[in-house]
């Protein structure tokens, strides 16, 4: 019996030893592998990465961010990028995007059409190998995926923008931009609508730190610096605000929305330095203030949808030889004066202030009248009729800038469509993260196209943005482009009056579909 027993201990010890080991081993393989996914749990992880050219004098960095979300099987690339465009002008390529996509593709199996890429629209100059850190910024936010709780908000800032067009009581527009002299005051009759509202989306850990936000906004980020260096802007400095009062590592995405016809607040002053700063800290505290009272749960899923739209080309031959007549008849009522600046400009200081008595004291005046001669008030009448027409021809000439400038854009649309077909086609990307639903369209969108689609919207939460998955220059009303020449977004424009309808249909056809 001793025997048996003192037989079996050998058996008994190994398979101990067998257990244990397995234990370890289990023990090990789940501390150094990633925790697997609940059902219906949703995953994201986000990233940013410096882009700034540091060739030419730099304020601050610009960056390209990524946020990766993942539902299940479904996966999604948000990526914003401080830069003017993706592909067509600035110094990102036309092969950017699709060579973005491809790429992570093939490394990360994400489908290409869930891939959005948005342009804050800042002028800021981006390095040469933008597009590889794009890719790398996408692969570090797909590496740093883990489970979170969404939330969706809004807020409110208008004080950092103002409506670039101007409504002239002769019935045309015109638009506030430094390439050109503004209409005179007596000519502006209004001025068109903002958008006020931040669009939020807000994704938290499950611990409750903040790892993404993503704010939606409508402004041209271009009020520049007093260094004039390179500078990702009021949108920029407005992300810095966000990601240093939330969790450490929080990443704040902008994505520019529907900010063709919107310039920064007082865009022309020329009192005071452009400073972005200010008015990116008025945005970004606004945008924080909405952020903290948003409520994150994990009731959420991920929705992607991902269209193509044909759209109708303009035919600017008609507005072409319009704006052509115009600028012949500015020239012809040009009229002659004997004055020019250096004599204008003493005049016009005298009879603005001194009324009755420009040429000299009233004595003299007097003296002319008592003694029965007029030499005085006649050389006050033709000095008036003078610098009356050379203020005239001042007005005439600063159109005559206007309209030529407006004029080569249309030249530039018109040989460009006249080559190209009647239809272009654009990327229509559309995405819903919980509460949070956002529609895009590849080109400069002006605000009352968001103010449609947001409106006409079955959905509280729903948002739009433009320079998205590429540019197509400017996407005005089509009411906008009766306007015959008269604002750079009409002008600097390849699409007819009918792709309005168009979009804003196929954007409510595709927001039902994100329920």
């Amino acid at each position: 019996m001793q025997r048996i027993h003192e037989l079996a201990r050998p058996h008994v010890s190994r398979t101990f030893n067998r257990l244990t080991t397995t234990l370890v081993l289990l023990t090990l393989i789940s501390l150094l592998t990633p925790a697997i996914t609940a059902a219906g749990e949703l995953m994201a992880g986000a990233a940013k990465v410096d882009i700034t050219n540091r060739n030419v004098p730099v304020n601050d960095p610009l960056f390209v961010k990524a946020l990766v979300i993942k539902d299940g099987d479904n996966t999604a690339a948000i990526v914003t990028v401080d830069a003017v465009a993706i592909g067509e002008i600035g110094s990102i390529t036309n092969e950017y995007l699709g060579n973005v996509r491809t790429q992570i593709e093939r490394d990360l199996k994400i489908k290409p059409e869930n891939i959005m890429v948005n342009a804050s629209h800042c002028h800021g100059i981006v390095c040469a190998d933008v597009e590889e850190r794009t890719i790398k910024a996408i692969k570090e936010a797909a590496n740093n995926l883990v489970p979170v709780n969404v939330g969706v908000g809004t807020g409110h800032e208008d004080r950092v923008m103002e409506n670039r067009r101007l409504f002239l009581k002769n019935g045309k527009e015109a638009d506030v931009r430094h390439a050109y002299s503004l209409p005179p005051d007596e000519e502006v009759a209004k001025i068109g609508p903002i958008d006020p509202e931040i669009g939020i989306l807000k994704l938290e850990k499950k611990n409750g730190d903040t790892l993404a936000v993503v704010y939606n906004f409508a402004v041209h980020p271009i009020q520049g610096v007093p260094s004039k260096g390179n500078t990702a802007d009021m949108s920029g400095f407005a992300s810095q605000v966000i990601e240093d009062n939330l969790s450490d590592g929080t990443i704040a995405l902008f994505v520019q929305g529907c900010g063709g016809d919107i310039n920064p607040a007082q865009y022309k002053d020329v009192d005071n330095p452009r400073d972005a700063e200010t008015l990116g800290n008025q945005l970004g505290l606004s945008a924080l203030k909405a952020i903290r009272k948003i409520k994150c749960t994990d009731n959420s899923d991920l929705t992607v949808l991902n269209e193509t739209l044909t759209l109708p080309r303009s035919n600017n031959a008609t507005r072409i030889e319009s704006l052509k007549k115009e600028q012949e008849q500015l020239l012809n009522s040009l009229q002659g004066t004997s004055l020019n600046l250096k004599t204008f400009l003493p005049l016009i200081v005298k009879y603005k202030l001194y009324d009755e008595h420009p040429s000299y004291y009233s004595h003299r005046y007097l003296l002319e009248k008592k003694l029965g001669r007029d030499g005085l008030a006649k050389l006050d009448a033709e000095n008036r009729a003078n610098m009356e027409r050379y203020i005239n021809n001042v007005y005439k000439m600063e159109k005559m800038t206007r309209n030529k400038a407006n004029l080569a854009l249309l030249n530039k649309h018109q040989t460009r469509n006249q080559a190209a077909g009647k239809t272009l086609d654009a990327e229509i990307f559309g995405i819903k993260v919980g509460d949070f639903r956002m529609i895009t369209f590849p080109a400069e969108l002006t605000v009352n196209i968001g103010l449609n689609i947001k409106k006409k919207s079955p959905f509280e939460n729903t948002f739009v943005a433009g320079y998205t998955n590429g540019y197509n220059y400017y996407a005005p009303t089509a009411d906008q482009l009766k306007n015959v020449g008269g604002a750079q977004e009409d002008s600097d424009c390849m699409l007819a009056p009918e792709w309005q309808a168009l979009f804003e249909a196929k954007a409510q056809e595709m927001i039902k579909q994100l329920k």
